[in-house]
């Protein structure tokens, strides 16, 4: 099992997730570009929890100019420890690409002790436990004979496959609940349960908020990660205070 722990008396940790960087969406682009030259080589770790990008269809279809992973790789130099967690639009990125981003692939969830707490993370769609349909499909691309599969087909069927892929689960999102498509407050609960902690963090709803509640009777958090559609999202750890903060996009 992975450990990690971080004393935030110094320097800050930063959590983001949910940021479907698309060279079609340049504002979200250049504003995470932004943020690894700036406030993060600040931080002692950056913690990507999912869906860094819109798609990934894998590391050999990788385009050659791409800029994400050399920032990365450039923050990483400064000193910013970087973990990265697969989410349910870019569980494909493998190893290849980490490597190229100077980044640590987390396996989810994740354990990790922030301020001698320990602190429970995992990209989020796993709790939304209600889409069934939605649950039956994660487990179907999570399986590693699938994948295989699916990368051994030629570039273009990937893409192909992925943007009908996006095509169908647009449609589909459409028709369901919002109630459906959110958390269950039950499985909440059980994973902490599972994993002894009482504290969440984790992105995909694209509700940010601090969700404080009493579990068993103790005090518990889940904090949830905003996306990067209109602008950033980042948790910011800071000496036991943690801190949601929004960033504008440069328009």
């Amino acid at each position: 099992m992975q450990t990690f722990s971080f004393n935030t008396d110094r320097a800050p940790v930063l959590f983001i997730a949910d940021l479907h960087l698309d060279p079609v969406r340049p504002d979200a682009m250049e504003a995470f570009l932004a943020f690894t030259r700036g406030q993060a080589r600040e931080a002692a770790a950056l913690f990507i929890l999912g869906d860094l990008f819109e798609a990934w269809i894998g590391d050999d279809a990788r385009p050659p100019d791409e800029p994400v992973s050399p920032a990365l790789a450039a923050l990483a130099a400064s000193g910013t420890d970087i973990f990265l967690m697969h989410g349910n639009r870019d569980f494909l990125l493998g190893d290849d690409f980490c490597d190229a981003a100077g980044a640590t692939r987390l396996e989810e969830p994740a354990v990790i002790h922030v301020d001698d707490e320990p602190v429970l993370l995992e990209h989020g769609d796993a709790l939304c436990i209600d889409d069934v349909a939605y649950q039956a499909f994660r487990a179907q691309v999570r399986d590693s004979a699938w994948q295989a599969g699916f990368l051994s087909l030629p570039i273009e069927e990937r893409l192909r496959q992925a943007q009908a892929a996006r095509t169908r689960s647009g449609e589909e999102m459409a028709g369901k609940a919002e109630a459906i498509m959110d958390v269950n407050s039950d499985a909440v609960s059980q994973r902490l349960r599972d994993w002894q902690v009482r504290r969440l963090i984790h992105g995909h709803t694209h509700r940010p908020a601090v969700h404080e509640f009493e579990l068993d009777g103790r005090s518990a958090a889940r904090i949830v990660l905003g996306d990067w559609f209109e602008q950033g999202s980042v948790l910011r750890v800071k000496e036991e205070r943690y801190t949601l903060e929004t960033l504008s996009f440069g328009r």
